[in-house]
Order: C-alpha cells, then structure tokens, then sequence
C-alpha cells in the first residue's frame, strides 16, 4: 500500500475533485501525511489556503498521481508541516500572511509576503487594520571567524524583477546566502475570488510572463476538470505545440544568458537571435509574441492557419543551434566558470521534490508530461534528459537537450495534428452538475479541478474551486520557483561571491510567479 493510498483510507469525508480527489481528514491523518511526505514516501507538491482548511497537495512516486488532503481549521491553527518538511515553510509563512491561519510549532515565525506596507494584516482573512511602517525583516545570522555582509536588492543593476539577496561571505566566500522576497506580490489569489471564468483565465496567464501558455494550459485544465468540460482534440495538441514553442524560446534565452554572466557575451547575442526568431513565429502563427491568452478554458482562442512560419524555424534552429552548442564546449572559459559550480546535492533535489532543469540536472527524472501524464504527450515520442552532476554546467546540457526534444515534439505535432475545431464553448453555471441537481445543491457549489503541467521551469500546479454562478470560489496557483528558490541558498555555499550571477541565472526562478 502507498501513502496515498493509506490516507485515503483514513480520509474523514472525499470530496468530488476531479481528477484526483481531495480528501478532508482530522489532524491525526495530517499529521501522518506530514510524516510521510518527510520520509520520502510522497512528495509535497503544493500547501495552501482557502480560509477554513489547509490544503496539502501530496505527489505519489513512479505515477505522479495527485492526492489533496484537507484540514479545517476552526481555531485558526494547524499543524506545521514545515517543522518536519522544510520546503513547506514558505508556503506555510505565506498561508499566515494572507489568511492568517496560524501553523503549530512553526520553526520560522517570520513574516514573508507582509512586508508590512499593505496598511492591513491577512488581506484573506480578517483585514485586521495596520499602520504601513516597513517591518524590519530579522535575516538570520551567521557565526564564526571574522565575516562580512553583503546586501543585493531589491533594485538591480539590470532590468529584472525585485529581490533581495543577503550574503554572509568569508573573504570571497559565501558562508550563507538568505534571500528576501514578496516583493512583487500582486494579489492573485485575492483577485480570483469572484473572477468570471474568462478573467480568471486571463489573471492566471500574467503570473508570470515567461510562462504564460504553461499558467494558462493549467488553469485550464483544472477549470475543465472542475466542470467535466472535453476539449477538442486539436486544441489539445495546439497547446502543446504552443507549450513547446514557450519552453524552446526560453531554454534558448537562459543558455545565452548563463553564459553572459561568465562575461561571454557573444553567446547571448546569438542565443538572442534564435529567441527572437521563436517569439517572432509565434507571433505569426498565434498572434501574440507570448501566445498570451491563445489558451482559454474550453480549447484554443485561435487556430493555426499555417504551419509553414514554424517548420522554417525548426530548419533555421536545427542549421544554426549545433554550433553555439560546439562553441560552448569548447570554450575553455566557459568550461572553467560552469563545471563544478553551485552544486545542488542529489538527495536535496529529491527531498524538495524539485521539479525542471534544476530537477533533472541533479538526478531527478520528473516530467508531469510524463507522470502523472497528459495529453498529446501520451501519443508523443519523446525523452526526459537527466544528469546526475548538479552544476551550472549540467544545468546548461539539460537546456540544449531539451531544446532538441522540444524541436523533435514541433515536428511530431505538425506532422500529426488533428482536424476540427479548436474551442468548446460552453455555459459555466450548467457544466459540471449531475442530473437532479438544482441551484442550491451543495454539490453544485463544490466543483472543483486540479492540475500539474510540465512548464519550463518545471511543473505548475493550479487548483480551482467554481460557484454555482460559474465564477471562481476559490484558485491557488504555485510556480515551480517556490521550491526552487530556498535551494539557490543552498547550492551557493562554498562558492565565491562572482559566482553567483551564474548559479542564480542556471537556476532562473521567477521572482513574480514565486510572489502571485
């Protein structure tokens, strides 16, 4: 018997989530849920609020299949799962901030989205009013022979988004890095409550710019679980090929940028134009640069008319890519500032259940379009690079081979893509009834969807719950960047302060999906 299948059984009440099942249990079985997922028999794939109850959302090993578990919270308390699974501690400090849903024993107590500037304490929760003094934010401290502190952020020398790096170095070694976010919290969760479906959709794919199809194609498959919607079959395989076109031009920016912050600029130039040629393709193909919005619940907003601008680039990457990769390898620069740098420990990436580039570059081989799966994926040929050695350098390889995998999916894709419609429309407030049920059916209230797709960081998860009146009760939306960022603390130790540009570029995480 698997964990899953164990609290499942211990489950006070199964609720109707499709298309895994969210569980209500007492604070006996969450407790053993917290234990498990610590001893590795699960990995935690999400941890929020709705107010009333906690959610965990738990991973099963070898199918990836999802298990919600559910504590209500009457006191305004829960046991902390942070106190025996540190990757639940942000997760945890946000759920205190926004709801003010205390967690039991919480090994850091601090403040993490409340920068103490919003003029009210748990904007979720009970609004309780607060002066808008910045609070000081106590970083932790470092002891031992004679140290310095270096602060970076939250403004940065180039165009990025805000976040604070503290360094405890030694010299020009890093003894600890601690990092302060939030800063680009922007009220997603807040915004969803009471959202039609049509501007949920639209909130959900400004998370975070760079991964626009992959918020979209998740919120919207969890809106159609929710509402037992069947999407066309060509719509399904145009959001993969829209996914694929998202992953193939960000791995190629990532490449050149990495290699920038060795002070190789020619790599970025290049790298630019070839992600230029992919966001010009889209634009062609789709319409927008991004494809924002292209994917809506219910299909694909637009179709694609011609193939013809995507094959041309798929030849132009295919002539132009396998040499950036030659020179790359055999820049001995290059070699010298990624090989050995910012090692993420094989056994930290599974315990944190690190998903992606970081994931798979550290020996962990989960893809959420292979497990739990979805599809075109199941139809399509295709492999999941790993490496084992945890670098900047393996975070790079891990890159250039997916860029060819995403190349040979393109072609798959437009050499098999289906006839037909693109879109389903349909009417929220009927979808997702059974027989019988009328306006005030509580089961009708209780629609609700989950999903877990494969982004180019790694693997994004949304959770919906849809009212009776077809608008949305409540969304929680997680980047893979919550579980990516407290390891770029870990995997700088040790290493100088110069490379640090490096090991935070190879890991990239998203400063405003990791915020919402």
């Amino acid at each position: 018997m698997s964990l899953r299948s164990d609290l499942i059984g211990e489950a006070v009440a199964i609720e109707p989530q499709h298309p895994w099942p969210r569980i209500r249990v007492d604070a006996e079985t969450w407790r053993r849920a917290i234990l498990g997922i610590a001893s590795g028999q699960a990995d935690l794939a999400g941890l929020w609020s709705d107010g009333a109850a906690v959610h965990l959302a738990l991973a099963e090993h070898g199918t990836g299949a999802l298990l919600v578990i559910s504590l209500a919270c009457p006191d305004g308390t829960f046991p902390s799962v942070g106190v025996t699974h540190p990757p639940a501690q942000r997760p945890e400090r946000a759920i205190r901030d926004l709801w003010g849903l205390e967690p039991e024993a919480a090994p850091d107590p601090r403040r993490w989205l409340d920068h103490g500037r919003w003029g009210l304490r748990h904007p979720l929760g009970d609004r309780a009013p607060h002066d808008t003094t910045p609070d000081a934010y106590p970083f932790l401290r470092a002891e031992g022979p004679p140290m310095h502190q270096i602060p970076v952020g939250p403004v940065h020398a180039g165009i990025i988004e805000p976040g604070h790096f503290r360094f405890t170095a030694n010299g020009e070694t890093v003894v600890r890095l601690e990092e302060r976010l939030g800063y680009v919290h922007k009220g997603i969760e807040g915004l969803m409550i009471g959202a039609s479906l049509d501007r949920a959709a639209r909130l959900a794919a400004r998370v975070s710019g760079d991964s626009t199809v992959a918020f979209s194609l998740a919120f919207a498959r969890a809106a159609e679980a929710a509402l037992g919607v069947a999407v066309p079959r060509r719509a399904v395989w145009l959001r993969a090929l829209m996914a694929e076109l998202e992953r193939l031009a960000n791995h190629l920016g990532d490449f050149g940028a990495i290699c920038n912050d060795a002070a190789f600029s020619l790599m970025l130039a290049q790298c630019g134009i070839l992600r230029e040629r992919v966001l010009r393709a889209a634009r062609t193909t789709f319409g927008h640069r991004l494809m924002m919005d292209r994917i809506v619940p219910g299909g694909a907003a637009v179709d694609l008319a011609d193939p013809a601008p995507l094959r041309a680039l798929i030849a132009d990457l295919r002539d132009a890519f396998p040499e950036l990769i030659e020179l790359y390898d055999a820049t001995a620069s290059l070699q010298n500032r990624t090989v050995s740098t910012g090692v993420l420990d094989r056994d930290l990436a599974r315990h944190w259940a690190v998903g992606g580039p970081i994931g798979r570059a550290s020996g962990r081989s989960f893809d959420a379009r292979r497990s739990p799966g979805y599809a075109p994926y199941d139809e399509l040929d295709f492999t999941v690079p790993v490496r084992t050695e945890g670098d900047v350098d393996a975070r790079i390889w891990i890159r250039i081979e997916e860029i060819g995998v995403s190349l040979g999916l393109i072609e798959q894709i437009l050499d098999r893509l289906p006839p037909g419609p693109v879109l389903r429309p349909f009417d929220p407030t009927v979808v997702g009834r059974t027989s019988g049920e009328d306006e005030g059916d509580s089961a009708a209230r209780s629609r609700e969807g989950i999903a877990l797709v494969e982004g180019f960081r790694g693997d994004v998860l949304v959770w919906v719950r849809v009212d009776d009146d077809g608008h949305i009760a409540r969304c929680h939306l997680r980047d893979p960047s919550v579980f990516q960022w407290p390891l770029l603390e870990a995997v700088i130790e040790g290493n100088i302060v110069a490379d640090f540009p490096l090991c935070n570029k190879s890991f990239n995480c998203s400063y405003s999906g990791h915020d919402l």
